[in-house]
C-alpha cells in the first residue's frame, strides 16, 4: 500500500527566516530571557514553563504592537509558497505545527492556509500581561511539557498509513524528528538529530525540499 505523504512543517526558523519569539523578545522581554532560552535548548527548563514565563513578563497592551513588528520585520524563507503549491499539486496534506502564538501566526499565514491547518500555542490578553494557553499540549505519551507537542499530533496520523514528513529547526522539532518517516532540518535541529542519529536532510530554501521529495518521489534515493 503506497502511504500518503503528509507535511509538519514548523515556523518560527523555518517558514520565517529568524525565531519571531526570540525577536519579539529582544525587543520587548524583560531582562533574563536569554537564560530561559539557553535553559530551554538546554533541556534545564520545559518549553511550555520557558515560554510562557517569557511572554508573563510583558504587558497586554503591546498585543497589537507585537503583531505588527512580526509582520513588518519577519522574512519568509525562499519557496515557501512553491512547496505549498508542490505539495497540493502531489496531493500531500501540509499541516503548520508551531511553538509559535497564535496571535503572530496566523496573521502571518492567513494568506496560505486556513487556521485548520495550523497547530500553535494560544494567547490570554485578558489580564495585565501576555498568559500563554496551550490547546494543543502533550498527550499521554508525552510528559516533556511541550507546550505546542509535535510528536502527539504526529500521532494523529496512523504512521501504517502516512509518511509523515517533519520540517525544521530547533529543539520544538526534536521530538517530532522521532517519529517522523522523512526529516528536514536545519540550524540546532541538525545538531540534534546528528547527536541522536535520527537520519535527517539538511534544507536551506524550500526548494532544497522540493527537490529531494521530487528525488525521492522518482526513486533517485
Amino acid at each position: 500500500m503506497t502511504l500518503k505523504s503528509v507535511i509538519f512543517c514548523d515556523f518560527d526558523g523555518t517558514i520565517t527566516e529568524k525565531d519571531n519569539i526570540v525577536s519579539i523578545m529582544k525587543e520587548y522581554g524583560a531582562p533574563g530571557w536569554e537564560e530561559i532560552v539557553n535553559d530551554i535548548l538546554g533541556k534545564r527548563m520545559s518549553i511550555q514553563e520557558g515560554v510562557g514565563r517569557m511572554f508573563a513578563s510583558i504587558p497586554s497592551t503591546k498585543r497589537e504592537e507585537i503583531t505588527s513588528f512580526v509582520l513588518s520585520q519577519s522574512k519568509q524563507r525562499e519557496g515557501f509558497e512553491d512547496l505549498l503549491a508542490y505539495a497540493e499539486k502531489e496531493g500531500m496534506d501540509f499541516y503548520v505545527v508551531s511553538g509559535g502564538i497564535d496571535f503572530f501566526v496566523h496573521p502571518y499565514l492567513e494568506s496560505h492556509l486556513s487556521q485548520d491547518k495550523i497547530y500553535c500555542n494560544g494567547s490570554d490578553f485578558s489580564g495585565q500581561t501576555i498568559s500563554i494557553t496551550w490547546p494543543n499540549s502533550c498527550d499521554k505519551w508525552c510528559s516533556n511539557d511541550c507546550g505546542c507537542c509535535k510528536p502527539s499530533i504526529l500521532r494523529k496520523w496512523d504512521s501504517s498509513k502516512y509518511r509523515r514528513i517533519v520540517i525544521g529547526d530547533s529543539i520544538t522539532d526534536l521530538e517530532a524528528a522521532k517519529h517522523a518517516d522523512d526529516v528536514f532540518a536545519r540550524d540546532f535541529l541538525i545538531e540534534k538529530c546528528t547527536e541522536l542519529n535520527i537520519p535527517f536532510t539538511p534544507f536551506e530554501t524550500f526548494h532544497d525540499i522540493i527537490s529531494d521529495l521530487e528525488k525521492k518521489k522518482e526513486g533517485v534515493q
